[in-house]
């Protein structure tokens, strides 16, 4: 039972030009990039050469190339500094569900429940048998829709005939499941063989309470929402992953379709079950306004990312003042309470009164050792006899008094 890994493609001991790699030159266009990918990993998929070893290298080689110049950062980085500009450890890969395996395939739909982006890729006996141009395709007219439920890792094909007055116009075509299925969008161009390449896929995703994908040919810069992007921002940096959100703003390759017919196809991407479906195709024509708003809001959008941008260096900027000033704060604090509470104890130290006396009679505390009196104590002092100014006793002059008395009162008791 064959079984794939759920990581990126590794970086070849020998790494070749990724143009050279993919027969491509340095002015070629992300379609035609793309489309000679496709054919390439086509050619090398591990399934259609299982007796050769060095298919297997080639396949991992061009899956390399691809992630490096499918990426607008890093096309643009490889181009000004080799391969020493790119952080390869990042990359990320297509999975082909059809090459997981069982165990993997469970792990895959577990990691993808979690919210972790898992990309995937077009099963190779679908892209062979529509290169072959075996494949059944069902007329779609523009004004039309169609329901189905296709297989995973299967694909309906419709075909989409237009004029030369609709191409003008402009062509939609929209793909939703109320049921939240996991589908492509694909796109084929016709072969000089007579078959069909693909050229465009886009992966649905979950807008409210349905999944949504679809294909905008409309004469004007169009841009699909890629959610990986943001899934990763938030996972290495959850506080700005704000400031990525409208980073996954990535343009579509194409915006027009030439007069004839098309070949679009509903591709299960569900892990296990199949994919619910509802296919429309239509003329922009009937949908002016509509269409001019999502000009707009596109280019509000584009100009909001520009501000957000510079916003993100000014708010990080302002978040490590304030962690500075936040911890000055606490110190100051710290310190202020310590000073308040030392003084506090200052102030209780001027006291002559001493709680705590040891067993050898000293006081526990500073200052005079002061002794402390009882109440018996102060009574006893209290009941004293004073002295008078002629220094007698009172006592003494108590007694005279009675010796007085005793003398003149002859006829005391005797």
């Amino acid at each position: 039972m064959a079984s794939g890994k759920l990581e990126g493609p590794s970086a070849p001991a020998l790494r070749r030009d990724p143009y050279e790699v993919l027969c491509v030159t340095r002015d070629s266009s992300d379609q035609e990039i793309k489309s000679a990918y496709r054919k390439l990993a086509l050619k090398y998929h591990p399934d259609k050469n299982a007796s050769n070893p060095e298919a297997s290298e080639l396949f991992k080689e061009v899956a390399y190339s691809y992630s490096i110049l499918s990426d607008p950062d890093k096309r643009r980085q490889y181009d000004t500094a080799g391969f020493e500009a790119l952080e390869t450890e990042g990359m990320d890969m297509e999975i082909d569900l059809s090459n997981l395996g069982t165990v993997n395939t469970v792990f895959a739909a577990l990691f993808s429940k979690l919210g972790v982006p898992i990309k995937t890729t077009v099963s190779p006996t679908v892209l062979e048998e529509a290169m072959n141009g075996t494949v059944t395709v069902r007329p779609l007219p523009l004004g039309s829709s169609a329901n189905g439920k296709v297989e995973k890792q299967s694909a309906h094909f419709f075909g989409v005939t237009i004029s030369e007055q609709q191409t003008q116009s402009g062509v939609v075509i929209r793909v939703t499941s109320a049921a939240q299925s996991k589908f492509k969008l694909l796109y084929f161009e016709q072969e000089s063989n007579g078959g069909y390449g693909l050229a465009l896929q886009e992966d649905s995703q979950k807008t409210g309470k349905i999944t949504s994908v679809g294909m905008y040919f409309l004469h004007f810069q169009v841009y699909r929402m890629d959610s990986a992007v943001n899934a990763l921002a938030m996972a290495k940096d959850p506080e700005a992953a704000f400031f990525k959100r409208l980073e996954g703003l990535q343009p579509c390759e194409m915006s027009t379709l030439k007069p004839g017919t098309h070949i679009f196809a509903v591709y299960g991407d569900n892990f296990f079950k199949p994919a619910s479906y509802t296919i429309e195709a239509m003329c922009a024509k009937s949908y002016t306004e509509t269409t001019e708003r999502l000009k707009e809001i596109e280019a509000k959008i584009l100009t909001k990312r520009t501000d957000l941008r510079q916003f993100e260096s000014e708010y990080r900027k302002a978040l490590a003042r304030f962690q500075e000033v936040t911890n000055q704060y606490n110190q100051e604090k710290a310190v202020v309470d310590e000073l308040l509470r030392e003084r506090d104890n200052i102030h209780s130290a001027f006291t002559t009164v001493r709680t705590l006396v040891n067993s050898a009679g000293s006081t526990s505390g500073g200052g005079p050792s002061n002794r402390y009196y009882s109440g018996d104590e102060s009574q006893q002092q209290g009941s004293r006899s004073p002295i008078d100014d002629n220094g007698i006793d009172g006592r003494d002059r108590s007694n005279g008094k009675r010796r007085w008395f005793g003398i003149i009162n002859p006829n005391r008791s005797r």
